[in-house]
């Protein structure tokens, strides 16, 4: 693996080897502060504009006072107003607003990896997960699902982020309630509520006092004048394999709720959510386009209210946070030609994703497809959409829970299949298990474990699938055995633990593998 990583050029490569190599560096001091990035290295990939550190560098300017992404297109600044930050956070804690050109919000998010500061990580993804969707977070609640304390958490955070919990959450919400008040025609006191703020005066002081405007004159200035569904950018590091991503989700797509498109590189689905109280469908559809690094998405009026849920989804979905300088050297050694950019193809709501996984035990992909849709048929709410091949939201927990056995059966699933089903149901129903990418991992696994006729072949899928673990790894998948030559699971197991912690990749790797025939 290290020779791999060390066939760097010159240019960007060079700029972006020593980039990781700061990264690699960045420890605590005495003080419980990072230790500044490579200047040097940061300030070449910032000239370099190299969309691979989109989301895990900022720069902020001392002459203007405004923090940017290494892709922002403005005139480059003198290396030495430059200072550099691993987040945007830490960007702000020092005293810097976000650029109004390249908006810091549209940065891809963390890639979590699973390293000595995972539960700072996981942290992180909870603020994350929570500040997008505009959820009430308490720090306890975040330390207790994580299995520490409120002190620990909070010691942790600082060393492995350079902020507090709390700045970190002010942050995250108001870059969202930024994004909203220049993409969307959402009231100010309906963007208060749903970045987070219960109080309109409580978001009107954080919003002037990080940002130096009122939330009222930024959006004058944007002059953003919306009509009909919202047009909205999602950006992501490259490489990104496109082909591959879309290629899966149109052999697995379940007719009524979703549409992929490999030539067109585009794809459309149905979404049904749950938001204070009420349920909420729509549909979202989009394209990539792969010049801007960017996934181009339209969402319709009726899921503006909670937008920031939608964008999650959508990231979580299409694994636009992830991280191919990092996972691309971990797969050089598996059987088959190189990918680079492999994604995994994750849900947009992990109980649907759930169901699928457990719909497709012990069955090829065309007979799994068979019965989903034969589910989504039966027990999906119809919904008007102006796509013509969108017309059922997939059917959520309750429906499922309190179906008849019987009226699961004559859809040709199987009694033992059906009840694993309805078990899975009753407890995401009942809040019991919750299947996101924020969710406690170990917990949630363990739940999962407990319900009837759910093996580990199914955990770890739907740990890759609606969690987002980067390190799920089913070893007893016939695939991931064919594509290794080998039917000894515990072979198979040993050999998985020089591709940690992407393992979750790693199978998406071997899979390719056997359809090219390689």
């Amino acid at each position: 693996m290290p020779g791999t990583v060390c066939r760097a050029g010159t240019g960007p490569k060079t700029a972006s080897a020593g980039l990781h190599a700061a990264y690699d560096a960045c420890t605590v001091n005495t003080d419980n502060a990072l230790r500044p990035i490579d200047a040097q290295a940061a300030y070449r990939a910032v000239v370099a504009h190299d969309a691979r550190f989109d989301g895990r560098l900022f720069v902020g300017v001392t002459s203007t006072g405004v923090y940017c992404r290494p892709v922002c297109r403005v005139r480059t600044p003198m290396q030495r107003n430059c200072r550099f930050f691993p987040n945007a956070p830490s960007a702000e804690a020092a005293g810097f607003r976000p650029c109004l050109r390249c908006r810091p919000e549209l940065a891809p998010g963390l890639s979590l990896v699973d390293s000595p500061q995972v539960l700072a990580h996981q942290a992180a993804r909870l603020i994350d997960a929570a500040a997008r969707a505009g959820d009430e977070l308490y720090l306890p609640d975040v330390a207790a699902r994580l299995g520490v304390t409120d002190r620990h958490l909070r010691r942790i955070f600082a060393a492995e982020h350079g902020v507090s919990p709390i700045d970190y959450l002010t942050t995250q919400r108001l870059l969202l309630a930024k994004r909203l008040l220049t993409d969307t025609p959402l009231p100010v006191t309906a963007v208060a509520h749903a970045s987070g703020y219960s109080s309109l005066r409580r978001f009107n002081d954080a919003f002037a006092s990080r940002y130096r405007m009122s939330p009222t004159a930024l959006r004058r200035q944007r002059g953003f004048a919306p009509r009909g569904a919202l047009a909205l950018r999602l950006a992501y590091r490259p490489p990104y394999d496109i082909d591959g991503l879309l290629g899966f989700l149109a052999a697995r797509r379940v007719a009524g709720v979703e549409s992929a498109d490999v030539v067109a590189r585009s794809l459309r689905r149905t979404l049904a959510l749950a938001h204070r109280g009420e349920t909420l469908t729509g549909w979202v559809a989009g394209h990539f386009v792969p010049e801007h690094h960017e996934f181009e998405l339209q969402v319709a009026a009726s899921l503006l209210p909670a937008l920031g849920s939608v964008l999650e989804r959508v990231r979580q979905g299409l694994d636009l946070d992830a991280d191919p300088s990092l996972i691309d050297p971990a797969l050089a050694a598996l059987p088959g030609p190189a990918v680079p950019g492999l994604r995994v193809p994750n849900g947009m709501d992990g109980f649907e994703s759930a169901v699928r996984v457990i719909l497709g035990q012990q069955v090829t992909v065309a007979a799994a497809r068979t019965f989903i849709s034969r589910l989504v048929e039966r027990f999906g709410a119809p919904i008007s959409t102006p796509y013509d091949d969108l017309t059922r939201c997939f059917p959520d927990a309750a429906t499922l829970a309190n179906a008849s056995a019987v009226s699961i059966g004559t859809l040709g699933i199987v009694r033992q299949r059906a009840g694993a089903l309805q078990a899975l149901a009753r407890e995401v129903a009942a809040g019991r298990i919750a299947l996101h990418r924020g969710a406690p991992l170990a917990p949630t696994l363990d739940a999962l474990r407990a319900l009837p006729g759910i093996g580990e072949w199914t955990v770890q899928l739907i740990a890759m699938r609606a969690l987002s673990w980067p390190d799920a790894f089913p070893a007893t998948d016939v695939g991931v055995m064919s594509a290794l030559g080998t039917r000894d699971v515990k072979a198979v197991a040993a050999c998985s633990q020089a591709w940690r912690p992407w393992r979750s990749y790693a199978v998406m790797k071997l899979w390719k593998s056997l359809e090219t025939g390689t």
